[in-house]
């Protein structure tokens, strides 16, 4: 289960900024639902909560996102407009977004859109810091479905994904809070830092796991990724591809290793399935359209492999 706003995207089709783009591509995004269209596309049942307006942006929110197989739990909000945001290439290297999510509906998530019983029917609630800083309210439902969650023995992931321009004075301890109640945290060097300034991310990482976090996962990029889990310190190196889009692959990260963890695989086996899924995601655009299935992730992982799917 999981849940936060999913927004309309907007994106230029050709590099160069949108002051002087001519045509777009239209799509949806969103952290907790590339999660989710990611964790069905490697095999796990997964459901999203949000809430979205009453518009044609939100029924293509609803649209797409069932369309993945992906349970759907969607308010609809008469009062207040989908958020929107729009995704330039500046240069082939670089890619910059834009957000348009003030008073969306998305942001007016609250603890009474959580369903009766929906996340104690979970084996795992994943949330971000993304819902946890979009809103007091938004931040008040991710807190009570963390509760929900702990007193029904689920399991809790948190993905850090911090964003400075959700920032506020608070940003640092509100995040915080929710990663010492998780029993799994994702985060990048940068992230574990902003939860304990002054520290490495290694160290961050460990005093998370001294404080009785289960597992932390250190995201890197090309260069790979460690796990702090089970008083081991386990790393997995990165994939060399060519990049078109990194937005949406640290989603595609997440959404690997937990399929992994839910698949009793090991912490090796799900860091390199992690990577692998990252790694693919980057290589066109789009948030989560190239998120991989299993057998994407085989043809992908084979050095061997004929490159043309006969």
């Amino acid at each position: 289960m999981t849940l936060g706003e999913t927004m309309a995207l907007m994106r230029t089709r050709e590099i160069g900024s949108l002051r002087h783009a001519t045509d777009l591509a239209l799509g949806i995004g969103g952290a907790e639902s590339n999660v989710a269209i990611g964790l069905r596309r490697l095999g796990v049942d997964a459901s999203w909560l949000g809430r979205v307006g009453d518009d044609p942006l939100g029924e293509r929110v609803q649209r797409e996102i069932r369309a993945e197989g992906v349970d759907v739990r969607c308010v609809v909000d008469a009062d207040a407009p989908t958020g929107l945001m729009l995704k330039e290439r500046p240069s082939a290297s670089s890619t910059a977004v834009f957000y348009y999510r003030a008073a969306s509906a998305g942001s007016r998530l609250s603890p009474d859109d959580l369903p009766e019983g929906w996340v104690e029917e979970a084996d795992l609630l994943h949330v971000t810091g993304i819902s946890a800083l979009v809103s007091a309210s938004a931040r008040d439902c991710v807190a009570e479905a963390i509760l929900r969650a702990k007193n029904a023995g689920v399991r809790v992931s948190f993905d850090v994904n911090y964003r400075s321009a959700l920032g506020s004075p608070a940003a640092d301890d509100e995040l915080r809070a929710l990663a010492a109640r998780a029993d799994i945290v994702f985060g990048g060097d940068d992230e574990l830092q902003f939860l304990r300034p002054g520290h490495s991310a290694e160290a961050a990482a460990r005093h998370l796991i001294d404080e009785g976090c289960g597992e932390v996962v250190l995201k890197r990029g090309a260069d790979g990724a460690t796990a702090y889990v089970d008083g081991d310190v386990v790393h997995s190196p990165g994939f060399v591809v060519d990049v078109v889009d990194t937005v949406g692959a640290g989603d595609a990260f997440v959404a690997g290793y937990l399929s992994g963890l839910l698949a009793g695989l090991d912490p090796p086996s799900r860091l390199a399935r992690a990577n692998a899924c990252g790694a693919m995601l980057c290589m066109t655009p789009g948030d989560w359209e190239s998120s991989p299935t299993l057998r994407d992730l085989a043809r992908f992982c084979d050095p061997d492999g004929d490159p043309v799917l006969r």
